[in-house]
């Protein structure tokens, strides 16, 4: 296959965008709940399912988002088998580190919108060329094969940043990301440098006492696990079903992604306009690229989460390279600093409360600071 770059802009037909819309408007929605104060034991609730479709129709328009992503460099290439879609967004300064971002789901290359133009600045340093992929069966990336595996999207990351020079890189990254960092740092250290993470799972050290954050976040992470899993199961036995249920269904995308924004982000930070514009961009990716389906993928093919501790601690696992780990008090499974130190050469830790799982968009200054730091510190070094 062909190793040319090509540029790539996203521009969706006008015919399309007004049959989104239409769609949208058309769609009857519940206007109760399913039980007389239902709360959110039954799921997420009424009201903020009908806040959310309200901006929809009335304060958001696709044009500018289309406009806002665009402002970015994205290009197409051929790798394998695949046709793999990127954002390569570089420093003004000649001696910027290369970072490879890496998004899972529910997320998209939007999710790094608010740090994107924050790490590549002139005026900070270090500064990055960032280069942001789509996932394989994700936004404008073609589908994996059966039986694909996120150690196999490693490699095909690793190939892009040797095609686009970058013989040596970082990486930051999170949820079903972070199995694609953490093959990286474990498998391609020569050239992945340092890698930063907001999602690492792992196991404590037996019969210890837990910390008083400890305690804290195990309950909500039991919880998690009990309650909060229906969309994994559906996703990783019946993700075809999934499909063709939501596939030309934009509000049915809507709070089958929705849902995970509002229960695994800082409520605090769900409470604006911004946030809900946000959700609202990543719905209307996977709607206009057709992935809604093949973003399942990774679940039915992977590691299942009440195995990922385990599966961090695999020799063939262990990070060999420096990294470094930010765990945000609001995500689905906040670890501690002498759990993750036994998956790797751990020489960052930071615990941060004003952020959840999808910290680049509801903490970005936070992600810039401490990428910087672990970068600044062990790019030179490594």
């Amino acid at each position: 296959m062909s190793s040319e770059i090509r540029p790539f802009k996203i521009a969706i037909p006008d015919d399309e965008v007004r049959r989104y819309y239409r769609k949208i408007k058309d769609t009857r929605v519940p206007t109760q709940d399913i039980v007389p104060n239902a709360g959110n034991e039954y799921g997420f609730t009424t009201q903020w399912a009908t806040e959310l479709y309200q901006v929809w129709t009335e304060n958001y328009n696709w044009r500018e988002q289309e406009k806002e992503i665009n402002q970015w460099d994205h290009f197409t290439t051929d790798i394998e088998d695949f046709n793999i879609h990127f954002i390569h967004h570089r420093s003004e300064n000649s001696d910027a580190v290369p970072l490879l971002l890496v998004h899972g789901w529910p997320g998209s290359f939007y999710e790094f919108s608010q740090v994107i133009n924050k790490l590549s600045s002139s005026s900070a340093s270090p500064s990055f060329h960032c280069v942001v992929p789509s996932l394989p069966g994700f936004g404008w990336s073609s589908r994996p094969p059966k039986g694909w595996k996120l150690q196999q999207t490693a490699r095909l990351f690793h190939t892009l940043m040797q095609r686009l020079g970058y013989d040596m890189f970082c990486v930051q990254t999170g949820d079903w990301g972070h199995w694609i960092g953490r093959e990286l740092g474990a498998n391609y250290s020569d050239s992945c440098k340092v890698v930063h993470f907001n999602f690492a799972p792992a196991p404590l050290p037996e019969n210890v006492e837990l910390t008083a954050r400890e305690k804290e976040v195990q309950g909500r992470v039991d919880n998690w696990l009990e309650n909060h899993m229906g969309y994994a199961i559906m996703m990783r036995t019946r993700p075809h079903t999934i499909g063709w249920m939501l596939q030309d269904n934009p509000i049915g995308i809507m709070v089958w992604l929705g849902e995970k924004y509002n229960e695994a982000a800082d409520p605090e930070k769900q409470k604006s306009l911004e946030w809900k514009k946000h959700i609202l961009t990543t719905v209307s990716i996977y709607y206009f690229s057709n992935c809604i389906m093949t973003s399942s993928l990774p679940y039915y093919e992977n590691v299942r989460h009440e195995n990922f501790a385990a599966f961090a601690m695999k020799p063939e696992n262990r990070i060999k390279s420096p990294f470094g780990y930010t765990s945000f008090y609001w995500d689905t499974e906040p670890s501690s600093k002498r759990a993750v130190e036994r998956t790797g050469n751990l020489v960052f830790y930071r615990e941060r409360d004003d952020g959840g799982h999808f910290a680049c968009l509801e903490c970005p200054d936070g992600i810039v600071e401490d990428v910087r730091e672990i970068v600044n510190k062990h790019w030179k070094t490594a």
